[in-house]
Protein backbone atom coordinates (compact mmCIF):
# COMPACT_ATOMS: atom_id res chain seq x y z
CA UNK A 1 0.00 0.00 0.00
CA UNK A 2 1.18 3.56 -0.11
CA UNK A 3 0.90 5.52 2.84
CA UNK A 4 1.35 5.43 7.04
CA UNK A 5 4.12 4.68 8.57
CA UNK A 6 4.67 2.23 6.20
CA UNK A 7 2.78 4.04 2.86
CA UNK A 8 -0.41 2.05 4.19
CA UNK A 9 -2.92 2.51 1.08
CA UNK A 10 -3.90 5.93 0.61
CA UNK A 11 -6.50 5.57 -1.73
CA UNK A 12 -9.27 2.44 -2.21
CA UNK A 13 -7.67 0.58 -4.26
CA UNK A 14 -10.53 -1.75 -5.25
CA UNK A 15 -11.62 1.47 -6.82
CA UNK A 16 -8.67 2.01 -8.31
CA UNK A 17 -8.58 -0.91 -10.09
CA UNK A 18 -11.74 -0.31 -11.37
CA UNK A 19 -10.52 3.09 -12.61
CA UNK A 20 -7.41 1.24 -14.65
CA UNK A 21 -9.86 -0.91 -16.76
CA UNK A 22 -11.64 2.47 -17.47
CA UNK A 23 -8.91 3.58 -19.41
CA UNK A 24 -10.31 1.07 -21.85
CA UNK A 25 -13.78 2.06 -21.98
CA UNK A 26 -12.61 5.65 -23.01
CA UNK A 27 -11.69 8.82 -20.99
CA UNK A 28 -15.65 10.19 -19.86
CA UNK A 29 -15.99 7.51 -18.04
CA UNK A 30 -12.65 7.27 -17.26
CA UNK A 31 -13.42 11.35 -15.35
CA UNK A 32 -16.34 10.10 -14.16
CA UNK A 33 -14.23 7.45 -12.14
CA UNK A 34 -11.41 10.05 -11.27
CA UNK A 35 -13.84 12.06 -9.22
CA UNK A 36 -14.68 9.48 -7.26
CA UNK A 37 -11.85 9.61 -5.17
CA UNK A 38 -9.35 12.60 -6.42
CA UNK A 39 -8.81 16.12 -6.24
CA UNK A 40 -11.52 18.71 -7.59
CA UNK A 41 -9.99 22.29 -8.01
CA UNK A 42 -11.71 25.65 -7.90
CA UNK A 43 -9.37 28.73 -7.58
CA UNK A 44 -6.56 30.45 -5.17
CA UNK A 45 -6.77 28.94 -1.72
CA UNK A 46 -9.89 30.87 -0.98
CA UNK A 47 -13.93 30.13 -0.45
CA UNK A 48 -15.07 28.01 -3.66
CA UNK A 49 -17.03 29.89 -5.85
CA UNK A 50 -17.16 27.92 -9.33
CA UNK A 51 -16.83 24.08 -10.26
CA UNK A 52 -13.82 22.62 -11.08
CA UNK A 53 -12.87 20.63 -14.07
CA UNK A 54 -14.73 17.26 -12.68
CA UNK A 55 -18.05 16.76 -11.65
CA UNK A 56 -18.47 18.10 -8.00
CA UNK A 57 -21.06 17.22 -5.66
CA UNK A 58 -20.73 19.52 -2.31
CA UNK A 59 -18.86 18.11 0.42
CA UNK A 60 -20.28 19.75 3.78
CA UNK A 61 -18.25 20.12 6.97
CA UNK A 62 -18.96 16.94 8.93
CA UNK A 63 -21.56 16.01 6.73
CA UNK A 64 -19.20 15.23 4.50
CA UNK A 65 -21.21 13.89 1.21
CA UNK A 66 -23.61 12.58 3.07
CA UNK A 67 -26.84 14.61 1.93
CA UNK A 68 -25.52 13.51 -1.72
CA UNK A 69 -24.62 10.21 -1.14
CA UNK A 70 -28.02 8.55 1.00
CA UNK A 71 -26.32 9.13 4.21
CA UNK A 72 -22.87 7.66 3.67
CA UNK A 73 -20.96 10.33 5.45
CA UNK A 74 -17.51 10.36 2.99
CA UNK A 75 -15.26 13.03 2.63
CA UNK A 76 -12.59 11.73 -0.05
CA UNK A 77 -15.09 9.44 -2.28
CA UNK A 78 -17.65 11.40 -4.66
CA UNK A 79 -20.98 10.26 -4.79
CA UNK A 80 -21.58 10.79 -8.16
CA UNK A 81 -18.71 9.61 -9.25
CA UNK A 82 -19.20 6.34 -8.03
CA UNK A 83 -23.28 6.17 -8.85
CA UNK A 84 -22.23 6.18 -12.12
CA UNK A 85 -19.26 3.41 -11.89
CA UNK A 86 -21.98 0.76 -10.45
CA UNK A 87 -23.92 1.61 -13.11
CA UNK A 88 -21.35 0.36 -15.46
CA UNK A 89 -20.48 -2.30 -13.35
CA UNK A 90 -23.85 -3.97 -14.56
CA UNK A 91 -23.50 -3.17 -18.28
CA UNK A 92 -19.69 -2.95 -19.41
CA UNK A 93 -17.61 -5.76 -19.56
CA UNK A 94 -14.59 -4.76 -18.28
CA UNK A 95 -15.26 -2.87 -15.29
CA UNK A 96 -17.92 -5.73 -14.76
CA UNK A 97 -15.11 -7.98 -14.42
CA UNK A 98 -13.39 -5.55 -12.31
CA UNK A 99 -15.90 -5.63 -9.83
CA UNK A 100 -16.28 -9.38 -9.80
CA UNK A 101 -12.67 -9.38 -8.44
CA UNK A 102 -13.44 -6.83 -6.08
CA UNK A 103 -16.56 -9.12 -4.66
CA UNK A 104 -14.02 -12.24 -4.63
CA UNK A 105 -11.47 -10.31 -2.58
CA UNK A 106 -14.73 -9.55 -0.37
CA UNK A 107 -15.55 -13.21 -0.57
CA UNK A 108 -11.98 -14.07 1.29
CA UNK A 109 -12.37 -11.13 3.60
CA UNK A 110 -14.95 -12.87 5.11
CA UNK A 111 -13.50 -15.74 5.97
CA UNK A 112 -10.29 -13.82 7.52
CA UNK A 113 -10.18 -13.57 11.36
CA UNK A 114 -11.06 -10.37 13.64
CA UNK A 115 -7.92 -8.24 14.35
CA UNK A 116 -6.92 -6.95 17.99
CA UNK A 117 -4.50 -4.75 19.65
CA UNK A 118 -4.59 -7.09 22.65
CA UNK A 119 -3.62 -10.29 20.45
CA UNK A 120 0.62 -8.66 20.15
CA UNK A 121 3.03 -10.77 21.80
CA UNK A 122 4.98 -8.12 23.24
CA UNK A 123 3.67 -5.86 26.29
CA UNK A 124 3.53 -2.13 25.71
CA UNK A 125 6.13 -0.08 28.28
CA UNK A 126 2.44 1.06 29.94
CA UNK A 127 1.20 -2.55 30.54
CA UNK A 128 -1.49 -1.92 29.09
CA UNK A 129 -2.14 -4.29 26.01
CA UNK A 130 -4.88 -2.04 24.80
CA UNK A 131 -1.99 0.70 23.57
CA UNK A 132 -0.95 0.67 20.52
CA UNK A 133 2.47 -1.16 19.85
CA UNK A 134 5.16 -0.64 16.44
CA UNK A 135 8.78 -0.49 16.12
CA UNK A 136 10.52 2.09 13.84
CA UNK A 137 11.14 0.49 10.61
CA UNK A 138 14.45 1.54 9.75
CA UNK A 139 16.43 0.53 13.12
CA UNK A 140 17.92 -2.61 13.41
CA UNK A 141 20.25 -4.50 16.15
CA UNK A 142 23.57 -2.73 16.28
CA UNK A 143 25.69 -5.86 15.40
CA UNK A 144 29.24 -5.01 17.55
CA UNK A 145 26.93 -5.59 20.62
CA UNK A 146 25.66 -8.55 22.57
CA UNK A 147 22.55 -7.77 23.14
CA UNK A 148 22.35 -5.51 20.17
CA UNK A 149 21.24 -2.15 22.17
CA UNK A 150 20.98 0.38 21.21
CA UNK A 151 19.47 -0.06 17.70
CA UNK A 152 20.74 1.68 15.08
CA UNK A 153 19.41 3.58 12.10
CA UNK A 154 19.73 2.11 8.72
CA UNK A 155 17.80 4.51 6.72
CA UNK A 156 15.92 2.93 3.96
CA UNK A 157 16.13 -0.54 5.04
CA UNK A 158 13.43 -2.00 6.65
CA UNK A 159 13.20 -4.03 9.65
CA UNK A 160 10.96 -7.40 9.35
CA UNK A 161 10.41 -7.85 12.92
CA UNK A 162 8.29 -5.01 12.67
CA UNK A 163 5.70 -7.26 10.85
CA UNK A 164 5.82 -9.75 13.13
CA UNK A 165 3.04 -10.88 15.90
CA UNK A 166 5.18 -8.54 18.63
CA UNK A 167 3.82 -5.64 17.62
CA UNK A 168 0.09 -4.56 15.89
CA UNK A 169 1.39 -2.86 12.40
CA UNK A 170 0.42 -6.05 10.44
CA UNK A 171 -2.99 -5.93 12.50
CA UNK A 172 -3.45 -2.25 11.49
CA UNK A 173 -3.14 -2.91 8.30
CA UNK A 174 -5.25 -5.85 7.65
CA UNK A 175 -8.50 -4.50 9.73
CA UNK A 176 -7.51 -1.38 7.30
CA UNK A 177 -6.86 -3.04 3.98
CA UNK A 178 -10.32 -5.51 4.87
CA UNK A 179 -12.68 -2.40 5.99
CA UNK A 180 -12.19 -0.89 3.21
CA UNK A 181 -12.55 -3.74 0.43
CA UNK A 182 -15.55 -5.14 2.42
CA UNK A 183 -17.31 -1.77 2.28
CA UNK A 184 -16.53 -0.89 -0.98
CA UNK A 185 -17.78 -4.46 -2.19
CA UNK A 186 -21.01 -3.71 -0.15
CA UNK A 187 -21.74 -0.52 -1.81
CA UNK A 188 -21.09 -1.97 -5.42
CA UNK A 189 -23.13 -4.87 -4.66
CA UNK A 190 -26.04 -4.19 -2.04
CA UNK A 191 -24.88 -7.47 -0.22
CA UNK A 192 -25.35 -6.78 3.41
CA UNK A 193 -23.04 -9.51 4.70
CA UNK A 194 -19.52 -7.33 3.40
CA UNK A 195 -21.29 -4.86 5.41
CA UNK A 196 -22.28 -6.62 8.89
CA UNK A 197 -18.27 -7.97 8.19
CA UNK A 198 -16.58 -4.63 8.06
CA UNK A 199 -18.90 -3.68 11.53
CA UNK A 200 -17.66 -6.26 12.84
CA UNK A 201 -14.35 -5.75 12.57
CA UNK A 202 -14.81 -2.28 13.56
CA UNK A 203 -16.27 -3.85 17.01
CA UNK A 204 -13.43 -5.47 17.49
CA UNK A 205 -10.45 -2.91 17.22
CA UNK A 206 -12.11 0.21 18.27
CA UNK A 207 -15.53 -0.61 20.27
CA UNK A 208 -15.33 -3.26 22.74
CA UNK A 209 -13.87 -3.29 26.20
CA UNK A 210 -11.84 -6.55 25.76
CA UNK A 211 -10.48 -5.76 22.64
CA UNK A 212 -10.30 -2.11 21.32
CA UNK A 213 -7.40 -0.02 20.52
CA UNK A 214 -6.72 2.59 23.09
CA UNK A 215 -6.79 5.87 21.15
CA UNK A 216 -3.46 6.83 21.26
CA UNK A 217 0.25 6.38 19.48
CA UNK A 218 2.44 6.55 22.75
CA UNK A 219 4.66 3.70 21.74
CA UNK A 220 4.87 3.88 18.17
CA UNK A 221 7.96 3.54 16.28
CA UNK A 222 9.84 2.72 19.01
CA UNK A 223 13.24 2.01 19.16
CA UNK A 224 14.69 -0.72 21.76
CA UNK A 225 17.49 0.75 24.30
CA UNK A 226 16.57 4.05 23.11
CA UNK A 227 12.86 5.44 23.02
CA UNK A 228 9.68 3.66 23.85
CA UNK A 229 7.90 5.17 21.57
CA UNK A 230 8.22 8.23 18.69
CA UNK A 231 6.40 11.18 17.12
CA UNK A 232 7.14 9.96 13.41
CA UNK A 233 4.79 6.90 15.18
CA UNK A 234 1.83 9.00 14.37
CA UNK A 235 2.18 8.12 10.71
CA UNK A 236 1.01 4.58 11.48
CA UNK A 237 -2.92 5.79 11.70
CA UNK A 238 -3.26 7.29 8.35
CA UNK A 239 -4.01 3.77 7.39
CA UNK A 240 -7.95 4.94 9.35
CA UNK A 241 -8.20 7.25 6.86
CA UNK A 242 -9.34 4.31 4.50
CA UNK A 243 -11.06 3.66 7.87
CA UNK A 244 -13.29 6.33 7.63
CA UNK A 245 -14.41 6.16 4.57
CA UNK A 246 -15.77 2.74 4.81
CA UNK A 247 -17.54 3.73 7.90
CA UNK A 248 -19.50 6.02 5.24
CA UNK A 249 -19.70 3.41 2.97
CA UNK A 250 -21.71 1.07 4.91
CA UNK A 251 -24.01 3.58 6.63
CA UNK A 252 -27.70 2.37 4.64
CA UNK A 253 -26.82 -0.79 5.88
CA UNK A 254 -27.65 -0.67 9.49
CA UNK A 255 -24.42 -3.00 10.28
CA UNK A 256 -23.70 -0.13 12.83
CA UNK A 257 -26.58 0.82 15.29
CA UNK A 258 -26.42 4.63 16.01
CA UNK A 259 -24.65 4.07 19.49
CA UNK A 260 -21.82 2.18 17.60
CA UNK A 261 -21.62 5.07 15.19
CA UNK A 262 -21.19 7.84 17.93
CA UNK A 263 -18.92 5.05 19.60
CA UNK A 264 -16.49 5.28 16.39
CA UNK A 265 -17.21 9.06 16.58
CA UNK A 266 -15.94 9.74 19.66
CA UNK A 267 -12.84 7.31 19.36
CA UNK A 268 -11.73 9.32 16.52
CA UNK A 269 -12.70 12.56 18.90
CA UNK A 270 -10.25 11.28 21.30
CA UNK A 271 -7.71 10.32 18.83
CA UNK A 272 -7.92 13.78 17.51
CA UNK A 273 -7.65 15.06 21.07
CA UNK A 274 -4.62 13.08 21.80
CA UNK A 275 -2.84 14.14 18.21
CA UNK A 276 -3.19 17.97 19.33
CA UNK A 277 -2.30 17.58 23.38
CA UNK A 278 0.31 14.93 23.65
CA UNK A 279 4.25 14.86 23.48
CA UNK A 280 4.07 12.84 20.44
CA UNK A 281 1.50 14.30 18.57
CA UNK A 282 2.90 17.72 19.34
CA UNK A 283 5.99 17.03 17.92
CA UNK A 284 4.85 15.62 14.85
CA UNK A 285 3.16 18.61 14.35
CA UNK A 286 6.78 20.52 14.74
CA UNK A 287 8.15 17.97 12.02
CA UNK A 288 9.23 19.67 8.97
CA UNK A 289 8.82 16.93 6.67
CA UNK A 290 6.18 14.57 5.06
CA UNK A 291 5.09 13.56 8.59
CA UNK A 292 4.19 16.77 8.98
CA UNK A 293 1.85 16.54 5.88
CA UNK A 294 0.20 13.25 6.66
CA UNK A 295 -0.06 14.37 9.99
CA UNK A 296 -2.31 17.67 8.79
CA UNK A 297 -4.40 15.29 6.28
CA UNK A 298 -5.26 12.46 9.28
CA UNK A 299 -6.28 15.44 11.59
CA UNK A 300 -8.03 16.99 9.48
CA UNK A 301 -10.03 13.76 7.80
CA UNK A 302 -10.77 12.29 11.69
CA UNK A 303 -11.79 15.87 12.92
CA UNK A 304 -14.35 16.38 10.65
CA UNK A 305 -15.57 12.45 10.97
CA UNK A 306 -15.74 13.06 14.78
CA UNK A 307 -17.73 16.44 14.01
CA UNK A 308 -15.20 19.01 14.81
CA UNK A 309 -14.82 20.66 11.73
CA UNK A 310 -13.20 23.53 13.48
CA UNK A 311 -10.38 22.00 14.05
CA UNK A 312 -10.42 21.22 10.18
CA UNK A 313 -10.90 24.87 8.93
CA UNK A 314 -7.80 25.89 11.29
CA UNK A 315 -5.51 23.35 9.94
CA UNK A 316 -6.48 23.73 6.50
CA UNK A 317 -6.27 27.77 6.97
CA UNK A 318 -2.25 27.29 7.83
CA UNK A 319 -1.84 24.76 5.74
CA UNK A 320 0.12 27.27 3.14
CA UNK A 321 2.32 29.19 5.95
CA UNK A 322 2.74 25.85 8.38
CA UNK A 323 3.63 23.73 5.29
CA UNK A 324 3.44 24.81 1.78
CA UNK A 325 6.15 27.59 2.84
CA UNK A 326 8.97 25.61 4.75
CA UNK A 327 8.87 22.50 2.73
CA UNK A 328 7.84 23.36 -1.03
CA UNK A 329 10.62 25.62 -3.23
CA UNK A 330 9.38 27.84 -5.81
CA UNK A 331 11.06 25.20 -8.05
CA UNK A 332 8.84 22.25 -7.17
CA UNK A 333 11.34 20.58 -4.81
CA UNK A 334 10.91 18.94 -1.55
CA UNK A 335 14.44 19.82 0.30
CA UNK A 336 13.89 17.62 3.37
CA UNK A 337 12.64 14.42 1.45
CA UNK A 338 15.86 15.01 -1.41
CA UNK A 339 18.21 14.01 1.08
CA UNK A 340 16.92 10.59 2.16
CA UNK A 341 17.96 7.64 0.26
CA UNK A 342 14.88 7.43 -0.96
CA UNK A 343 14.55 10.47 -2.51
CA UNK A 344 11.87 10.39 -5.28
CA UNK A 345 9.97 7.74 -2.99
CA UNK A 346 9.68 10.50 -0.34
CA UNK A 347 9.18 13.16 -2.57
CA UNK A 348 6.24 11.29 -4.06
CA UNK A 349 5.37 10.17 -0.84
CA UNK A 350 5.12 14.00 0.59
CA UNK A 351 3.15 15.39 -1.95
CA UNK A 352 0.04 12.45 -2.02
CA UNK A 353 0.06 14.05 1.79
CA UNK A 354 -0.79 17.56 0.47
CA UNK A 355 -2.83 16.47 -2.27
CA UNK A 356 -5.18 14.59 1.06
CA UNK A 357 -4.94 17.98 2.26
CA UNK A 358 -6.09 19.68 -0.59
CA UNK A 359 -9.48 17.33 -1.27
CA UNK A 360 -10.45 17.47 2.37
CA UNK A 361 -10.00 21.44 1.72
CA UNK A 362 -13.11 21.00 -0.47
CA UNK A 363 -15.30 20.44 2.60
CA UNK A 364 -14.86 23.37 4.32
CA UNK A 365 -14.55 25.67 1.02
CA UNK A 366 -11.15 26.02 0.51
CA UNK A 367 -9.19 25.76 -2.49
CA UNK A 368 -5.34 24.63 -2.05
CA UNK A 369 -4.71 23.11 -5.55
CA UNK A 370 -4.58 26.12 -6.82
CA UNK A 371 -3.08 27.95 -4.13
CA UNK A 372 0.61 29.85 -5.14
CA UNK A 373 2.97 31.78 -3.25
CA UNK A 374 5.21 33.33 -5.80
CA UNK A 375 5.69 30.06 -7.67
CA UNK A 376 5.53 27.76 -4.34
CA UNK A 377 2.43 25.19 -4.52
CA UNK A 378 1.17 22.02 -5.70
CA UNK A 379 1.31 22.78 -9.19
CA UNK A 380 4.98 23.13 -9.30
CA UNK A 381 5.77 20.29 -7.11
CA UNK A 382 3.85 18.39 -9.32
CA UNK A 383 5.15 19.96 -12.47
CA UNK A 384 8.63 18.76 -10.99
CA UNK A 385 8.09 15.29 -10.18
CA UNK A 386 5.94 14.95 -12.95
CA UNK A 387 9.11 16.07 -15.08
CA UNK A 388 10.80 12.74 -14.60
CA UNK A 389 8.13 10.23 -16.06
CA UNK A 390 9.97 7.93 -18.13
CA UNK A 391 13.19 8.93 -17.44
CA UNK A 392 13.63 8.21 -14.05
CA UNK A 393 17.49 7.12 -14.65
CA UNK A 394 18.01 11.07 -14.69
CA UNK A 395 16.55 11.13 -11.35
CA UNK A 396 20.36 13.84 -9.53
CA UNK A 397 19.22 12.57 -5.86
CA UNK A 398 19.63 9.35 -4.12
CA UNK A 399 17.00 6.51 -4.81
CA UNK A 400 17.57 2.96 -3.41
CA UNK A 401 14.80 1.62 -5.01
CA UNK A 402 14.21 3.47 -8.40
CA UNK A 403 10.08 2.59 -9.44
CA UNK A 404 8.29 4.29 -12.21
CA UNK A 405 5.21 2.44 -11.26
CA UNK A 406 5.20 5.09 -8.10
CA UNK A 407 3.81 7.66 -10.47
CA UNK A 408 0.78 5.95 -10.77
CA UNK A 409 -0.75 7.25 -8.24
CA UNK A 410 1.10 11.20 -8.72
CA UNK A 411 -0.22 11.37 -12.22
CA UNK A 412 -3.75 10.01 -11.68
CA UNK A 413 -4.77 12.33 -9.22
CA UNK A 414 -2.87 15.78 -10.71
CA UNK A 415 -4.65 14.53 -14.30
CA UNK A 416 -7.66 15.43 -12.08
CA UNK A 417 -6.96 18.35 -10.51
CA UNK A 418 -5.14 20.28 -13.47
CA UNK A 419 -6.68 18.52 -16.56
CA UNK A 420 -5.28 21.74 -18.95
CA UNK A 421 -1.78 20.01 -17.69
CA UNK A 422 -1.73 16.88 -19.83
CA UNK A 423 0.06 14.78 -17.29
CA UNK A 424 0.63 11.77 -18.95
CA UNK A 425 -1.81 8.75 -18.68
CA UNK A 426 -0.64 5.33 -16.87
CA UNK A 427 -3.31 2.92 -18.73
CA UNK A 428 -3.88 -0.28 -17.17
CA UNK A 429 -1.53 0.19 -14.54
CA UNK A 430 -3.39 -0.74 -11.31
CA UNK A 431 -5.00 -3.65 -14.04
CA UNK A 432 -1.70 -5.01 -14.38
CA UNK A 433 -0.25 -4.45 -10.82
CA UNK A 434 -3.31 -6.25 -9.03
CA UNK A 435 -4.31 -9.02 -11.85
CA UNK A 436 -1.54 -9.73 -13.89
CA UNK A 437 1.21 -10.26 -11.03
CA UNK A 438 -1.60 -12.44 -9.19
CA UNK A 439 -1.70 -10.15 -5.92
CA UNK A 440 -4.76 -10.02 -3.73
CA UNK A 441 -7.37 -6.90 -4.10
CA UNK A 442 -6.39 -4.50 -1.17
CA UNK A 443 -3.10 -6.31 -0.38
CA UNK A 444 0.02 -3.59 0.00
CA UNK A 445 3.50 -4.06 -0.08
CA UNK A 446 4.89 -2.14 3.25
CA UNK A 447 6.96 1.26 2.17
CA UNK A 448 7.62 2.42 5.55
CA UNK A 449 8.42 6.32 6.74
CA UNK A 450 10.14 7.38 9.85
Amino acid sequence: MLSGGQCAGRTFYSVKVLESVAHRLGGGLLLVLAAAFLPQSAAQARPITSSGPVLQTACRASDGFAAAFGGRRTFLLEPGALARLKAAAASGPAVWSANQALLRAAEAALKRPTYTVVDKTAVPPSGDRHDYLSLAPYWWPDPSKADGLPYVRRDGEINPARSTDRYDVTDLDRMSRDVEILSLAYYFSDDVRFARRAATLLRVWFLNPGTRMNPNMNFAQGVPGREEGRKEGVIDTTRLQRVVEGIGLIAPSGALVPREQAGLERWFGDYVEWLMTSRNGKAEDAARNNHALWYDAQLVHFSLFARRPEIARNVIAAFPKRRIAPQFTPEGRLPEELARTRSFHYSLYALLAAYDVADLGRCVGVDLWNYQDRGTGLRSATDFIASYRGRLEEWPYKELRPDEGEFEELLRRAGAAWPEANYPEVPDAELRRFFGQGLALGEGREKSSS
